[in-house]
């Protein structure tokens, strides 16, 4: 059984550690094969729970998985805060994000945060003393709860903008991104010109480029994902490109006293490391 792959950056500070995960390296059976890390896709929940945990693990986390925050997705744009590590906070947490969240902002060490994607854009921000993980499909894009994530990791971390690294991970590229007309319309008239391209193609990297932007995070502390999942199922799950039915990838961060040492090849668990792609 081949090793869990994540694609992260080892230069982040301040005790955060992040990655996107790949589908290789769990043990789900297809047509969620192998990683999956979603709870309300069909999968069996016990295949659920040690894929999650092979994820905790590989980022050096496996001993939090009770602290575990995992929101249920609702593509709207409401945040969940976690400010502290203490029991009845943490659960309080986790009840207000199983209600219903596309974002969660933590400045709580051993509070590890996971969001699921299949093609919508996963972001992980990062500042000193806390980070923040975002769900943005297009209805989350438009409601720019990217920049409304890092309003608020800003107020409770005590940073401005400008100390805020974004790093945006596998999702449906433009040319894989065809919409209605209608929709098409709607992003041009939100966003200008750069949303689409083509005239029905969607690019919502380029909608998120200037979200981030415009909220005042340096285009020099974003770092981008390039590879589609909707044209490399080999490697992430794709609503889109397997009809519907398919597993999640995850998008995990946890703060700690001190990051996570990433292995140079792979560690016990057999887990790989893979540069963030910019």
């Amino acid at each position: 059984m081949g090793g869990v792959t994540l694609l992260t950056n080892e230069t982040v500070g301040g005790g955060v550690t992040f990655a996107f995960t790949e589908r290789s390296g769990g043990v789900s059976s297809a047509p969620y094969a192998s990683l999956n890390l979603g709870s309300a896709c069909g999968d069996d929940p016990a295949a659920v729970a040690e894929n999650r945990r092979r994820a905790l693990a590989a980022i050096g986390a496996e001993g939090l998985l009770r602290n575990l925050v995992n929101p249920h997705q609702v593509h709207g744009d409401h945040i969940v805060v976690v400010r502290s590590g203490r029991p009845d906070d943490v659960a309080s947490a986790q009840a207000e994000a199983r209600a219903g969240a596309d974002a969660v902002v933590c400045t709580a060490r051993d509070v590890p945060v996971l969001l699921c994607f299949a093609d919508c854009v996963p972001v992980v921000l990062t500042c000193p003393g806390g980070f923040a993980v975002a769900h943005s499909g297009w209805r989350g894009t438009i409601a720019r709860i990217a920049a409304k994530a890092v309003r608020t990791l800003c107020e409770e971390a005590g940073c401005a903008p400008s100390e805020v690294s974004a790093f945006v991970g596998p999702h449906v590229l433009g040319p894989d991104y065809e919409v209605s007309e209608e929709l098409a319309e709607r992003f041009s008239a939100e966003f200008g010109p750069t949303a689409l391209c083509s005239p029905r193609h969607l690019d919502l990297s380029a909608c998120l480029a200037a979200t981030l932007a415009e909220v005042g995070v340096s285009p020099e502390r974003t770092s981008w994902c390039d590879v589609s999942t909707a044209s490399s199922t080999d490697r992430f799950f794709s609503y889109r490109a397997e009809g519907g039915t398919c597993g999640r990838h995850g998008a995990l961060a946890v703060m700690r006293n001190e990051a996570w040492a990433w292995p140079a090849d792979a560690d016990a668990s057999g887990a790989k490391g893979e540069a963030m792609p910019r």
